[in-house]
């Protein structure tokens, strides 16, 4: 893999290219004193303050009630320190802002290639849902997945001269609450042919999608013919899609072949063999049944879990899925022979 091709696989570099068939999004430059807040773990977690006291996000944050415990008694070595300031950023946040009100009200957010999925726990709502920038840069503060983007992007290129891109900048997606996960798809390009499909939400049944599987194989493999495989210039890399119930398809994110992408329903070695199983070459595999799911496989991990070889954090946790579903269908004695 190349730099060219994490590159291609940036939001700000492919979304022009095919917003006509994407989620609309609205992308902010960030400045680089923004970029080093996100980066900077050496003093308290403090979030940007609010150009307004229309969110009280950041209030609740940076004042705690009880100022008591800001108080240093006479005669404390501490005396003479203070509480660092809490950082303002307000061009962007009123950029922000207004972009947030363009799209609807609400925003999912992302940088260059990342999205901070692993912080959704954080939020009131459990989820990516932003309605405003203090919600956002929270987000973003708590998230370990965006290291990658912030530091390791371009780790796994053979002709690495970067740590990390020249810009950054923050996607701001218009938020969709009926979305439906079931409805979500990876599709796999290898030497500019598409090979396989997967399920993108790995862990559920949907008896649906059985049913579906055959008019959905057909509906992606047009749309990577007409859309796609002519725009985007990579010969290795994978793309996720939604398809809604009009059958319309639309793209959600381009993602380098390998690397911190994730195979899903397959491995990167049956992947690269290029021959499928069916007669065209094309192979889609969904979770067929209860018994199929790969329980706590999610698409945003821990860094350490990005390395999939032998041995790794990826494939550790992976063995041990394997050997919770085997105990899973074991019968209740606990006895191996019958399986």
């Amino acid at each position: 893999m190349k730099q060219e091709d994490i590159n291609r696989c940036q939001i700000q570099e492919w979304y022009p290219k095919f917003k006509s068939v994407s989620v609309r999004t609205i992308i902010h430059e960030l400045p680089e004193s923004f970029v080093e807040y996100l980066q900077d773990d050496s003093g308290p977690f403090l979030l940007p303050l609010s150009v307004s006291n229309e969110d009280a996000l950041p209030n609740r944050i940076n004042n705690p009630i009880g100022e008591e415990d800001y108080q240093v008694a006479e005669g404390s070595e501490d005396e003479a320190e203070e509480p660092p300031s809490p950082p303002s950023f307000p061009e962007l946040e009123l950029s922000i802002k207004e972009s947030i009100k363009t799209l609807g009200g609400a925003v999912f957010p992302k940088l260059n290639w990342s999205s901070p999925k692993d912080s959704a726990w954080i939020s009131t709502s459990g989820t990516l849902r932003c309605s405003s920038f203090s919600e956002i840069a929270l987000l973003l503060r708590s998230s370990d997945s965006l290291v990658h983007d912030l530091c390791h992007a371009y780790d796994s290129c053979s002709d690495k001269t970067l740590s990390r891109p020249p810009k950054f900048f923050l996607a701001l997606r218009r938020w969709y609450s009926s979305l439906l996960p079931a409805m979500e798809f990876r599709c796999f390009v290898w030497g500019r042919r598409l090979v396989s499909i997967s399920q993108r939400e790995v862990t559920t049944f949907y008896p649906e999608l059985v049913e579906m599987k055959t008019g959905v194989q057909k509906l992606l493999k047009k749309f990577f013919i007409d859309i796609v495989k002519e725009k985007f210039e990579s010969e290795n890399y994978t793309f996720d899609v939604y398809v809604t119930k009009d059958e319309r398809v639309k793209i959600l994110d381009f993602n380098p072949w390998g690397a911190f992408t994730l195979p899903l329903l397959f491995t990167w070695e049956e992947l690269e063999q290029k021959d499928g199983e069916g007669g065209d070459g094309l192979v889609f595999r969904i979770v067929e049944s209860q018994c199929g799911i790969r329980p706590g496989l999610k698409t945003a991990v821990p860094q350490d879990y990005l390395d999939i070889g032998p041995g790794s954090g990826w494939d550790r946790f992976l063995k041990k899925a394997d050997e919770e579903l085997r105990m899973q269908k074991m019968p209740s004695g606990g006895d191996s022979s019958n399986l």
